[in-house]
């Protein structure tokens, strides 16, 4: 590491004040932390010691979406791989351009939002779809509100539903996923030539929300599995909960928000299912583990909902976030005309995010005020 250390000392005055380099320093600067910490120090007090820093976060992040990541290979193959590249050199480029405009500090947010995005979206979506969805996402739910840490919407989610209802023709690009020891990872055409697989098409079978009110849907084990059509990362549940248990062993993402939209979501799915059972003309409602496993509930509630910057600071704050989003999910699922409502649901709870904390700030303070009043 001395080694890549000399050679950055070595070329950081070409990125300096009078550098020849100097528009491109904040690209620098990002790659130079991809390697080392930053050594800036603080000038003055005080000083807040937290080895959580914004880079260990996020990489840890990235390492619980490990298995869903590999789950989505092993299921759809190797193209989810071009998806995943896409999104990465598309958005980079779009913070990578920004920051240079700025003059700033390339942030490492983006590492988070460029696997997340792609893993949102259908495994035959067009790369194009996928490189105009990040660019969206990135631009106008982050870098236009200022960057890292001070976005009101979730990029990823953001640019997921924009091309979901900008191009939706183009979004509907489902596989059938793989079988057997290997799944889908020898359909490429290397493997092809050798081995006799070939590269599933794209069809036109419905998801499980869907196929639900059709009579096909697939079994609990299946979806549990992942052994379903749907997005890249969000079809097994196994998987999912893989990176939950790491999220939460390493003490990074708030089990609150997750807890509080899982619970109001069964409890709504749950009552919707049985007055729709009672009712003369059943809407066909699927029941609570069915809504559990299918769609992007999990995944959502896992990974987008307890994004530290676009939700709730205060505990409060976000089980009252999660129980809008887990309703309001429920809702659109049943009542709506889309099957899947949770990246709406999202978006509201990022647009409401600021005031419940607003409230409940202002309700701690009236109370310490009270307490401070009849004490004195």
């Amino acid at each position: 590491m001395k080694f890549i250390k000399n050679i950055f000392d070595k070329a950081r005055p070409h990125f300096e004040e009078n550098g020849i380099f100097k528009v491109f320093t904040p690209l620098f600067e990002a790659t130079e932390n991809f390697f080392f910490s930053p050594d800036t120090k603080t000038i003055v007090g005080p000083h807040v010691r937290n080895s959580m820093e914004i880079k260990r976060y996020m990489s840890m992040v990235i390492v619980s979406l490990i298995p869903c990541v590999l789950a989505a290979f092993y299921f759809f193959g190797w193209r989810i791989i071009p998806l995943i590249i896409t999104s990465y050199v598309v958005g980079g480029i779009v913070e990578v351009i920004v920051a240079c405009c700025r003059k700033e500090e390339i942030q490492e947010g983006f590492l988070v939002t460029g696997l997340l995005f792609p893993l949102v979206l259908p495994p035959d979506t067009p790369l194009w779809v996928c490189a105009v969805g990040v660019a969206f996402g990135v631009f106008f739910g982050k870098e236009i509100f200022g960057g890292t840490g001070r976005n009101l919407f979730n990029p990823a989610i953001l640019g997921r539903c924009f091309v979901g209802l900008a191009y939706a023709p183009d979004m509907a690009g489902w596989v059938e996923p793989g079988s057997g020891p290997l799944g889908r990872m020898l359909d490429f055409w290397p493997f092809s030539f050798f081995w006799g697989a070939s590269a599933p098409e794209a069809i036109s079978t419905a998801t499980p929300l869907v196929a639900y009110a059709d009579g096909s849907s697939p079994s609990y084990m299946e979806m549990f599995l992942g052994q379903t059509t749907g997005c890249i990362g969000e079809t097994s549940t196994l998987a999912i909960l893989i990176g939950a248990a790491i999220l939460i062993f390493f003490k990074i993402s708030n089990w609150r928000s997750t807890v509080a939209t899982l619970i109001s979501f069964s409890a709504l799915s749950a009552i919707m299912y049985a007055i729709d059972q009672r009712s003369a003309d059943p809407q066909n409602f699927p029941p609570v583990q069915y809504h559990l496993l299918a769609g992007g509930i999990m995944f959502g509630s896992v990974f987008m909902v307890t994004d530290p910057v676009t939700s709730p600071a205060t505990n409060a704050g976000r089980i009252i976030y999660g129980i809008i989003i887990g309703s309001v999910t429920v809702l659109v699922r049943n009542l709506g005309g889309f099957p899947e409502g949770m990246m709406f649901a999202i978006l509201l709870g990022n647009v409401c995010a600021p005031l419940i904390d607003e409230v409940i700030i202002r309700m701690h303070v009236k109370k310490f005020s009270a307490v401070k009043t009849a004490e004195n």
